[in-house]
């Protein structure tokens, strides 16, 4: 005897950092496959609300939602919030992060080394945290993915330039292993990407906005990536395409 239509769960990610490069990407393409998107952001409200509008223009749902993942309270809130408006969250990615000017070690500060280790670190774990408290099937949850946006300079060290945020990137590849084995019988997937040269504005930030132009030797496809490209990845690993994949780390990174 039929049982009738089996109801597929609604899709509700949160994105990190998601009104610009990749993360804005993500949402963009997360949305045209039928997901509920957080737009969050930290200070740039226009962009956030722009890709919101871009969503709903194409009949998605998205909301935009400010919040410092560096500070707990703002996380709890951006969770809440997302629950209340899109529904029981079943996708993290961990996209968040800031640099600075590139820097040799020997002239950096305390204060440099906290605001990077605040958001990049600190960041990411609170939210993952978060994420897991509802998404686990000890706590009553359903189950769900988390993707963790890491970075080629976390295996390359970037000397010279930024050592201090190749080593944050470093903390969430471990994240991304450990956390994958401590939830894997709860129902959650926990995977990253590691991106290469990719254009963003990121190297603009660091104090070099050419500097794919200057690197891009380095890759074998002697190119930089776009984020489309990196979005296209994390998607997947969100996707129950990706179902038995977990705590694996993605290079997307042209080769190198």
């Amino acid at each position: 005897m039929s049982e009738g239509p089996v109801r597929s769960i609604p899709q509700v990610l949160i994105v990190t950092g998601a009104s610009r490069g990749i993360g804005a990407a993500t949402a963009h393409l997360a949305a045209q496959r039928g997901y509920a998107v957080c737009v969050n952001y930290l200070k740039r409200r226009n962009e956030a609300e722009s890709i919101v509008g871009d969503i709903a223009t194409l009949g998605g749902r998205a909301i935009a939602v400010q919040a410092d993942v560096s500070s707990e309270s703002d996380v709890i809130r951006l969770f809440n919030t997302t629950e209340r408006e899109l529904g029981s969250i079943t996708a993290l990615v961990n996209n968040a992060a800031t640099i600075e000017t590139q820097l040799r070690l020997e002239s950096t500060t305390a204060a440099r080394l906290q605001r990077l280790f605040a958001t990049n670190v600190f960041g990411s774990f609170l939210c993952a945290r978060e994420a897991v408290r509802r998404m686990s099937r000890r706590r009553a949850g359903s189950g769900g993915a988390i993707v963790n946006v890491s970075s080629g300079a976390a295996q390359w060290g970037s000397p010279g330039e930024y050592i201090d945020y190749a080593a944050t990137k470093g903390a969430i590849d471990t994240l991304t292993v450990g956390l994958a084995r401590e939830v894997a019988e709860e129902g959650i997937r926990v995977n990253a990407v590691r991106p290469g040269f990719i254009h963003t504005e990121l190297h603009a930030t660091a104090g070099e906005p050419n500097r794919i132009e200057r690197v891009k030797a380095l890759v074998p496809m002697q190119r930089g990536g776009q984020p489309q490209e990196v979005a296209a990845a994390i998607l997947w690993l969100l996707s129950a395409e990706a179902s038995y994949v977990t705590g694996t780390i993605l290079n997307v990174s042209g080769g190198r």
